[in-house]
C-alpha cells in the first residue's frame, strides 16, 4: 500500500483491501495498545508459572497462581493467551495393571524352544538338519 498511495489515494487503497482507514494509519504508527503490552506481561508471568511446574499446570491451576500472586486478571484471558501461544498441561496418564495373576486357570508351563525341533537342533539351524 505504501508504493501504490503515490498514484491512488488511502480512502480507494483502503477500500480496495477492505482496511479502515483509522486501521491503516494505526498500523503505519507501528504502535501497540495498552492491552497487547498488558497481555505481553501477563503471559510472561503465565510462562514462570508453567514452567515452575514442570507444563503440569492448566489454566485453572495458573489462574488460581495469579490470584494468590495478586495478579488482576480474568480466568477466560489466561486460557486466551495460554491457548495462543501453546501452552498446554501434560496429562499424566492412569496407571492400568494388563496383566490378572488372581484366577485359579491352569498356567501353562514354559516350553524348551530346543525339543520342538523335529531334528533337535535349536530352531533355524541349518546344521542339525541331515
Amino acid at each position: 500500500m505504501n508504493q501504490e498511495k503515490r498514484w491512488y489515494p488511502i480512502d480507494v487503497l483502503c477500500r480496495a483491501l477492505r482496511v479502515s482507514r483509522a486501521g491503516y494509519f494505526a498500523w503505519c504508527r507501528g504502535r501497540r495498545g495498552l492491552r497487547q503490552y498488558a497481555d505481553a506481561v501477563l503471559l510472561a508471568k503465565i510462562r514462570v508459572i508453567y514452567s515452575e511446574n514442570d507444563r503440569n499446570y492448566g489454566s485453572p491451576r495458573i489462574y488460581d497462581e495469579l490470584r494468590e500472586k495478586e495478579v488482576s486478571c480474568s480466568k477466560e484471558r489466561v486460557e486466551r493467551l495460554m491457548r495462543e501461544n501453546g501452552l498446554a498441561a501434560k496429562h499424566k496418564r492412569k496407571f492400568k495393571v494388563t496383566t490378572n495373576s488372581d484366577h485359579d486357570l491352569p498356567v501353562s508351563p514354559n516350553i524348551d524352544p530346543v525339543a520342538r525341533t523335529p531334528s533337535g537342533g535349536a530352531p533355524g539351524d541349518e546344521t542339525a538338519r541331515v
